[in-house]
């Protein structure tokens, strides 16, 4: 088979690979359909490191992607060939004393695709555990089964804050998490989002969702839109989802009293935080990494219509050209937030 593989830091090649792994009683094989190109894999392709996963062996891409089962192995009972899925990239140890908490996500030994040295999914076929395999209902498209991923992370996010109807929420950062992010605040009871960037093209693609109103920082002071939507109170939870040293510096301005501060964007390098701003409000710190537990309710949510993320697809690229798709994600587009790979057929 063919993959797309990182052969080391700026290198991508398109050439023949091996199935990846070995079917076990529990495992599904799937060809793969549809995988969304993700600022992670950028990353490993630009800069060959993510903190302390390090890119020193050829490796496939790609985490987020949906497909059809075409095997089972002889323990499964809840899937049968043609079946239409999409999959959960990251598999804890199930002995692991996170994964016992429910916290697989943050389990040492978690083995997440296309995450140094795990080979990601950018290849015609794939095997996964059933157990992290998920069907897609008949109203959602494979695209839309490949934007789960990037969503899981937005739902994790709105769960942690604790969200309460009628809350109005601040998003730093209009890249395609901070989006996700915005889509599942509102979802979990949000009456307002404001979500901030200075990309103009990218604010004009959120902001056509109801609920979401957007400020361009080049023009206006987030806080003043903050300050003038709550009368000077503070909003009721802050998400940080650009991962930008002001953007961190600035979030107690931001916040009410008692509210919460959610950081899902990774800075590159350490970042100042206002520690006392944040002691002065009794403001929540939140931290999120991954996801755990979300995949059916993501799943959910987009299958009943409350969430259509078909918008922020900007464009789909046939598997030959993906090195070109890569090169054009490493271009940052304003008007880009989601490129996706189709697969061969």
């Amino acid at each position: 088979m063919e993959a797309l593989v990182l052969e080391e830091k700026g290198k991508l090649a398109l050439r023949d690979f091996g199935l990846v792994g070995e079917m076990g009683p529990r495992d599904v094989r799937i060809k793969t359909h549809t995988v969304g190109i993700c600022g992670s894999d950028v990353h490993y392709y630009s800069h060959g490191k993510i903190g302390q996963f390090i890119v020193d062996a050829p490796m496939i891409l790609g985490h987020e992607a949906s497909g059809t089962v075409i095997a089972c192995g002889d323990e499964v009972t809840d899937f049968k060939p043609g079946d239409r899925v999409c999959m959960e990239p990251g598999i804890p140890n199930p002995d692991s004393r996170a994964s016992k908490l429910g916290l697989y996500n943050v389990d040492p030994d978690v083995r997440f695709w296309a995450t140094p040295p795990i080979h990601g999914c950018l290849i015609p076929e794939v095997i996964h555990p059933a157990a992290f395999t998920y069907k897609l209902p008949e109203t959602l498209s494979f695209a839309e089964g490949a934007m789960v991923e990037p969503f899981a992370i937005g739902m994790q996010a709105a769960l942690r804050a604790r969200i309460q109807p009628g809350d109005l929420a601040v998003v730093t950062g209009a890249g395609p998490i901070g989006m996700m992010v915005a889509l599942a605040a509102l979802a979990g009871g949000c009456a307002k989002v404001i979500l901030a960037d200075l990309a103009q093209p990218k604010l004009d693609i959120i902001g056509t969702y109801d609920g979401i109103e957007t400020v361009n920082i080049r023009h206006k002071s987030v806080v003043d839109a903050v300050r003038e939507a709550t009368e000077g109170w503070g909003a009721d939870v802050v998400f940080e989802c650009s991962g930008a040293a002001p953007a961190v510096l600035g979030l107690p301005e931001l916040a009410r009293p008692g509210g919460a501060v959610v950081l899902v964007g990774m800075p590159v390098e350490p970042v100042p935080m206002d520690v006392v701003g944040l002691q002065v409000k009794e403001l929540r710190l939140e931290t999120v990494f991954r996801y755990a537990n979300v995949y059916d309710r993501a799943i959910a949510l987009m299958a009943s219509g409350k969430v259509d993320l078909k918008p922020l697809i900007s464009d789909t690229i046939p598997f030959a050209q993906s090195i070109k798709a890569f090169d054009r994600a490493v271009e940052a587009r304003e008007t880009d937030v989601k490129l996706q790979i189709r697969m061969p057929d």
